[in-house]
């Protein structure tokens, strides 16, 4: 009988705002118009790197991936919660939720990776500006980036599989707004210690790590700038890293409330609120804060709007 239970479970519903039916349709425009904004905006910023030849350096090839890596957990996330709130609740088979969590854990983790390397690029460029060419070659930047989606691939599968080779007995009901570790862990009827375990040492890992190398990276960014002899010089410093310092504490701080929380520290809907917060602000508001506070991306921008205009008018 007891196997029977185990097998039975073949799909989850993801409950969502389901306590909330008068949100719904509010809460459907709201994260619709997200969504497309976030579509939009990490498309541009990829669109102009690519076209735009003066920004294919390290700093803005990195900000492209970050853009993929932005545009990825959005499409990933964004459809099914949309459904669920046009719905109230949502089936999705096992299969469904175990891509789901991976390219969750795959998209995150690579991000927190990707940011620890632009941190590292700020570092010898305003550190090192005379050895920067050298440093920062072409070799090293894709080593960095393979190294950034490598780990986000390996800690990906490692989790998933785990996972999902425990054996789902009871309710299936997930609540929840995705398929998250978490809460998808608290159906397993098994004994979860040992992952537990793993899963809070791999996320310290993969935030502290990289946080660690962003907090060093910037310290010595900050001993070099007050020692430049020009405020103008100190200004354009600072504001060269002020996007990247920007959307750093955006990613660590809410991630950090997302996966490093007590088990049971919070309601169920507090956490789906740090959950929103983690996968809808980080992605909406990085092409925001690279393209409005980077004076090269909206130059360059502006450069292709003009050859858009002028390909029209003639």
């Amino acid at each position: 009988m007891k196997m029977q239970n185990q097998s039975s479970v073949v799909e989850f519903i993801l409950l969502g705002f389901s306590n909330f039916p008068e949100l719904q349709e509010q809460l459907f425009v709201v994260f619709l118009v997200v969504y497309l904004v976030t579509l939009m905006g990490n498309v541009i910023i990829i669109v102009v790197i690519s076209l735009e030849q003066s920004l294919h350096v390290p700093l803005y090839l990195f900000l492209q991936n970050l853009s993929v890596v932005d545009m990825g957990i959005s499409a990933v996330i964004m459809p099914v919660m949309l459904v669920i709130l046009s719905t109230e609740k949502m089936r999705i088979f096992t299969a469904g939720c175990f891509a789901q969590m991976y390219f969750i854990l795959l998209f995150g983790v690579t991000e927190c990776f990707l940011l620890g390397a632009m941190a590292f690029d700020r570092f010898t460029a305003i550190c090192h500006p005379l050895s920067y060419p050298m440093i920062m070659n072409k070799m090293v930047f894709m080593k960095l980036v393979t190294f950034s989606w490598v780990s986000g691939i390996t800690v990906a599968t490692m989790q998933t599989t785990w996972v999902f080779s425990f054996p789902f007995c009871g309710s299936n009901e997930i609540n929840h707004l995705f398929c998250e570790t978490p809460p998808v862990l608290e159906l397993a009827c098994a004994d979860t210690f040992l992952f537990e375990i793993y899963a809070f040492t791999g996320t310290i890992l993969t935030v502290i790590v990289p946080f660690s190398l962003i907090l060093l990276s910037y310290v010595r960014i900050l001993f070099a700038i007050l020692k430049m002899p020009s405020t103008t010089g100190r200004q354009k410093a600072f504001s060269t890293c002020a996007s990247h310092l920007t959307s750093v504490t955006l990613f660590y701080g809410t991630a950090s409330m997302t996966y490093l929380q007590p088990k049971s520290g919070y309601s169920p809907e507090t956490k789906k609120l740090m959950s929103l917060a983690y996968t809808l602000l980080t992605p909406l508001l990085n092409p925001l804060i690279y393209s409005l506070r980077n004076s090269e991306m909206k130059r360059a921008l502006m450069k292709l709007w003009r050859r858009k205009v002028d390909l029209h008018t003639f």
